[in-house]
C-alpha cells in the first residue's frame, strides 16, 4: 500500500476509538460538573446570618436536589429535580419533571419532623393566629385556595413525597404509627393525614425508575450549613459524603456508557472500512458498465470486520477512559487525555492479536516487531498532529480527528521512507539493528540446484512403492553428445521477507 492507504488504514482503526474514549472523558465531565454545581449551590450561602440549625433546611433542599442530580447523569437517564425556593403556602420546596413534588423537613428529632410534615391545615391556621394573625377561618382559607373547610383536617403538604433526615425515618415512622392507631379510636378524622404522611415519607428524593438523592443525615446537615456560611465547602468534604465522580459511577453505569461508546465507534469503524470498497465498486462500474459480485463481497466483509472490531477497541477505550477520569484508578490518572487512552487501547489490542497470531505460527516473532515498530511511529504521529490542529480548530473531537487523519499519513510515510533506508544499509552492511533485521546467509534451493548440489526436502520424502520385477526387452538408445559448458551464476543480498535479508 501507499503511505496514504497505510495512513487511512490506521485512521480507520482507530478514529472510532478516539471517539468513544472522548465520550466516556464527557460522560465524566458531565459527572463533575454536576457535583461542582452542588459545590456553587452550597457556598452561595456564604455570609448568611442565619445560625447553621436553622440554615441546615435550606442546605438538605439543595443537598438533596442536587445529588440526585448527579446520580440521574451518572446513570445516564433524563430525571431531573429543581429547588423552587418557594414561600407560598404549602408549596413544595423541590420540583422535577417526571411529575412528583418534594417537601423537606430538617428539625432536631423524628418525632417533631414527622409533626412538621403531618400538620394540618386547622393546625396551621392557629400557628398563624397566635403568631399575630387577623384574618378569620374563612378569610384564611380563601386566601389560601380553600373553598370550603372540609379540608382543615387534610395534612397541608397533601401530595408531596415528605423528606426528613435518614436518622430519624426509623423513628418518625414509629410515630406515625402509634399516631395512627391513637387517633383512629379517639378522633378518627385525624387519621388519614397521619396515614398519607406515614406513606410518602422517606429520607430521599426518588423518581421509583432507580435514581435517587443521597440522604443526608441531620447532623451532616448542620456540619454542611456550617460549612457553607463561610464558604468552605469542597470536594473533599463531599468526598467524605459519598459525592465524588468515582463514588457515584458505579460499575453497571460504566459498563452501560462504554457500550454506548463502542456503538458509535462500531459506526464510524464500519463507515471508514466500507468506504474505500465502496468507492472502488463505482470506479469500477463506471470503467466497465456493470457491478462485480466480489466487490459486493468485499464491501461486506469490511463492514463486518471493521464493525466488531470497531465496537470492541471502542468499549475497552470508553472504559478506560471513564475509569481514569474519575479517579477509580488513582488521582495521578484523572488528567489522562482520552487520545492517548485511545492510541493505547489501540496499540495493546493490535498487539494482543498478533501475539496470538504468533503462538498459532501465522506471524512471526520479527513480523510481530516490525508491526508494532510501524504502529507506534504511526500512531506517534496522529496523536501529535492531531493535538496541534485541534488547538487551531476550537470544535471538540473534529479538530483532532482531522489532525489525526494527516498524522497518520505522515507517520505513515516516514515509516515506510525510513523502512527503505535502514534495509538498505542493512543489505550493504550486515547489520541487524539489535536483531531486528534477520540475515540469512543460506542459497536458495534454486541455486544450489543449478549448481549441481543434489537438494534432499526431507519434508516432502516420499518412500517409493514397492514394484515387482517383469521382463522387458531392451530396446536401442541413441545417446546424444552434450558440450560441458561453463555457467556462472552471479548472487547478491537483497530483501527476502518483512525485515529479512538473504540471497536472491
Amino acid at each position: 500500500m501507499s503511505a496514504f492507504e497505510e495512513g487511512y488504514a490506521f485512521f480507520a482503526k482507530q478514529a472510532g476509538v478516539q471517539i468513544a474514549g472522548f465520550e466516556g472523558g464527557i460522560y465524566v465531565g458531565q459527572v463533575d460538573n454536576e457535583i461542582e454545581k452542588l459545590i456553587h449551590d452550597l457556598n452561595a450561602f456564604e455570609g448568611f446570618k442565619t445560625k447553621p440549625d436553622m440554615l441546615k433546611g435550606d442546605i438538605a433542599e439543595f443537598w438533596h436536589s442536587d445529588t440526585f442530580n448527579v446520580n440521574a447523569v451518572a446513570r445516564g437517564t433524563a430525571s431531573r429535580t429543581f429547588v423552587d425556593r418557594s414561600h407560598d403556602f404549602a408549596s413544595a420546596d423541590i420540583s422535577s419533571n417526571f411529575g412528583k413534588i418534594f417537601g423537606l423537613k430538617y428539625y432536631k428529632d423524628g418525632v417533631e419532623s414527622a409533626k412538621q410534615q403531618a400538620k394540618s391545615v386547622f393546625e396551621r391556621f392557629h400557628e398563624y393566629r397566635a403568631s399575630g394573625g387577623k384574618d378569620s377561618l374563612e378569610m384564611f382559607l380563601e386566601k389560601r385556595g380553600f373553598t370550603d373547610d372540609a379540608v382543615l383536617h387534610d395534612p397541608i403538604y397533601y401530595g408531596q413525597i415528605r423528606v426528613i433526615p435518614k436518622d430519624q425515618l426509623e423513628t418518625a415512622c414509629e410515630w406515625l404509627r402509634r399516631k395512627i392507631a391513637t387517633e383512629s379510636v379517639i378522633r378518627p378524622e385525624q387519621v388519614e393525614r397521619y396515614k398519607e404522611t406515614l406513606t410518602r415519607l422517606s429520607d430521599r428524593l426518588s423518581d421509583d425508575l432507580g435514581t435517587e438523592s443521597v440522604p443526608l443525615s441531620e447532623a451532616d446537615a448542620k456540619a454542611l450549613a456550617a460549612l457553607a456560611k463561610e464558604g468552605d465547602v469542597t470536594a473533599e468534604e463531599l468526598k467524605q459524603l459519598g459525592i465524588s465522580a468515582d463514588e457515584v459511577i458505579r460499575f453497571e453505569y460504566l459498563a452501560k456508557e462504554a457500550f454506548k461508546s463502542g456503538l458509535t465507534a462500531a459506526t464510524i469503524s464500519v463507515v471508514l472500512n466500507v468506504a474505500p470498497e465502496i468507492y472502488k465498486a463505482i470506479d469500477y462500474l463506471i470503467k466497465n458498465g456493470d457491478l462485480d459480485e466480489k466487490q459486493f463481497q468485499r464491501i461486506g466483509f469490511a463492514a463486518l470486520k471493521g464493525g466488531s472490531e470497531g465496537f470492541v477497541r471502542g468499549t475497552v477505550s470508553a472504559a478506560i477512559t471513564i475509569a481514569c477520569k474519575s479517579g477509580m484508578l488513582g488521582a495521578a490518572m484523572k488528567n489522562i487525555s482520552p487520545s492517548i487512552i485511545g492510541m493505547a487501547t489501540v496499540l495493546a489490542m493490535d498487539t494482543m492479536k498478533n501475539a496470538f497470531k504468533v503462538a498459532c505460527g501465522q506471524m512471526t516473532r520479527t513480523e510481530l516487531a516490525q508491526e508494532l515498530i510501524r504502529e507506534l511511529i504511526v500512531s506517534s504521529s496522529a496523536l501529535v498532529v492531531g493535538t496541534v490542529v485541534q488547538a487551531f480548530i476550537e470544535i471538540p473531537v473534529v479538530g483532532f480527528m482531522i489532525g489525526s487523519f494527516i498524522g497518520s499519513a505522515i507517520g505513515a510515510f516516514a515509516y515506510n521512507c525510513g523502512y527503505s533506508a535502514v534495509m538498505s544499509f542493512c543489505v550493504e552492511t550486515g547489520f541487524t539493528m539489535f536483531g531486528l533485521v534477520k540475515q540469512d546467509y543460506t542459497l536458495p534451493e534454486d541455486i544450489l540446484e543449478n549448481i549441481g548440489v543434489d537438494v534432499f526436502k526431507y519434508e516432502k520424502f516420499i518412500p517409493a512403492p514397492f514394484r515387482s520385477n517383469g521382463f522387458m526387452p531392451t530396446a536401442f538408445q541413441q545417446k546424444q553428445f552434450e558440450p560441458n559448458t561453463l555457467g556462472i551464476t552471479v548472487l547478491r543480498r537483497g530483501v527476502i521477507g518483512v525485515a529479512q535479508i538473504g540471497y536472491v
